[in-house]
């Protein structure tokens, strides 16, 4: 049996180093887009700390086994066009801090790892594909070529048939934009023209043709909601800097160990619910699948964190008034927001196809917010939507992320790359949990040509010592969970929790009648 790492895999690089742009020209030949070389933005240079590494990943199960080779010929006419995996990370011999991108010729057998393995001495191929991913976790990209790479593990899962690791160093761009290009370069199965169906938010209509009253009390309410920003806004970013400075989260059985900087591998596992469950609590409760998704978030860390308090004392119980949790526990997620706007999977696929030199709306432009998390017991399961929902609408009405990505473009101005990383490293370890919701296709996809059962997004190298993302797909919502193993053992015991609390919700709407609000 091969070694559960593939062949190729590196051991984390100390640091950076000036690297020579002359390439050997791969196997494979192809019409490569030729751009100047271009300065990493002042983000894209902060993840090339070795306190920042993050690598971004994304796994795909798919519904039959892989040929290397018709993945190789997709990927030169589609992820090849783009400009970034094209292209090295190039750091200045005499000015550490001047990092480009600059174009080159690939090998792709350099990009793509084939897992080869004998199934039948694998005890459980599920916790294989599982190991390997940890174990993937605890390498770095070679940056003597461009930071991205390709995993083909041709083993039956419960799932699945074989699985793709797709894995891409940070610095290339935002989560929101990498996995935009990911879903860009596949097709829908039923047919291999059209790209993947993304759900958008449905805009209000404007009125028109009222009074001037009601024209005066719009301008009102609108008065009204600036001054309701202003101080929101003022408040949150108050409480960003005092974070940094010293306000960390409560220390929690959850909470990063002291030695989280030399230790960045990441357990990630995964869970698969119904969509159409969180759609039930939604049209309920009249809410929306992000307040669902943070609200059985919180359901399922109380009810996680109420039993690891229990250990090794006495167990109070888990009701609302008897309970193992400490009162006034102080949980947050240190959000990033992507304010670029972004070009769109269509826009994507059109310039990839057409060679496009222009610009792809890319890069790492993103601001942070401090979401809590509400974490207590109630009898109530309903009330850990609403309070869900009244966190996300508070924070709906601040301009945070836009506050804090301007005090980091000025942190970098005038103080360097490595204040700036000082403080964005505090930020996440100041808090105790980075949490995502992606919105995915509606209809089942292809990649290269191999449908698609279901596919995650996650990422290793944050300080914090748990990830969440949930990623919607057809019917399905994806929990993915990325944890230190030295602060959260048993993954899946969370992951159990969250399906609970799921169920927890919508029991409690079937007693209480709700499902008359249904359409």
């Amino acid at each position: 049996m091969a070694s559960p790492m593939g062949e190729g895999l590196r051991g984390r690089s100390s640091g950076l180093k000036p690297i020579e742009t002359k390439r050997k020209v791969g196997i494979e030949e192809y019409d490569m887009v030729t751009v100047e070389d271009e300065p990493l933005s002042p983000m894209a240079r902060l993840f090339h700390d070795r306190r920042f590494d993050v690598h971004a990943v994304a796994f795909m199960a798919c519904k039959t086994r892989i040929s290397p080779q018709p993945v190789k010929e997709k990927l030169v006419h589609t992820l090849l066009k783009h400009p970034r995996f094209t292209s090295l990370m190039v750091v200045d011999e005499e000015n550490l801090t001047d990092m480009k991108w600059v174009q080159t010729k690939i090998d792709l057998d350099q990009h793509i790892v084939i897992v080869e393995v004998d199934e039948t001495q694998l005890e459980s191929p599920d916790k294989f594909v599982e190991d390997y991913i940890y174990n993937l976790s605890k390498t770095s990209l070679d940056r003597s070529k461009p930071l991205w790479d390709l995993h083909i593990i041709n083993v039956k899962t419960r799932q699945a048939e074989s699985v793709v690791v797709f894995r891409v160093h940070h610095s290339l761009g935002d989560g929101t934009s990498l996995i935009s290009l990911l879903l860009a370069c596949t097709r829908q199965t039923a047919d291999d023209l059209k790209l993947p169906t993304i759900p958008t938010k449905k805009r209000r209509p404007t009125p028109s043709g009222y009074s001037a009253k009601e024209g005066l009390w719009r301008l009102l309410g609108k008065f009204w909601l600036f001054i309701v920003m202003f101080v929101n806004t003022a408040v949150d970013v108050f409480m960003f800097i005092i974070t940094i400075m010293f306000l960390k989260d409560t220390k929690t059985p959850i909470s990063a160990p002291p030695d989280f900087e030399s230790n960045k591998a990441r357990r990630i596992v995964h869970r698969i619910i119904s969509l159409d469950d969180l759609k039930f609590v939604k049209n309920a409760m009249n809410v929306t699948i992000n307040d669902v998704a943070l609200g059985l978030t919180q359901a399922g860390l109380s009810q996680y964190l109420n039993r690891r308090y229990a250990i090794g004392g006495k167990d109070k119980g888990a009701t609302e008034r008897s309970n193992n949790l400490p009162n006034g526990i102080r949980l947050r997620s240190c959000l990033c927001f992507n304010l670029r706007s972004s070009a769109g999977i269509e826009n994507l696929a059109n310039m990839m196809e057409n060679g496009s030199k222009g610009k792809w709306g890319w890069g790492n432009w993103f601001g942070y917010a401090l979401l809590p998390f509400k974490i207590a017991l109630r009898d109530n399961p309903l009330d850990y939507v609403k309070e869900a929902k009244a966190t996300v609408d508070r924070k709906k009405r601040s301009f945070e992320a836009l506050s804090t990505l301007i005090m980091a473009e000025l942190l970098i101005k005038f103080f360097g790359i490595k204040v700036a990383t000082e403080v964005t490293c505090k930020g996440f370890s100041n808090s105790t949990i980075c949490f995502t919701n992606l919105v995915g296709p509606q209809e089942e996809i292809g990649f290269c040509g191999y449908p698609i059962t279901y596919f995650a997004p996650s990422a290793y190298g944050q300080p914090s010592a748990l990830m969440i993302n949930f990623q919607s797909y057809i019917n399905k919502m994806i929990i993915v969970v990325s944890v230190d193993e030295n602060a959260i053992p048993d993954p899946h015991q969370l992951l159990d929790d969250f399906e609970d609390s799921l169920n927890l919700i919508k029991n409690a709407i079937i007693e209480k009648g709700l499902i008359k609000n249904l359409k």
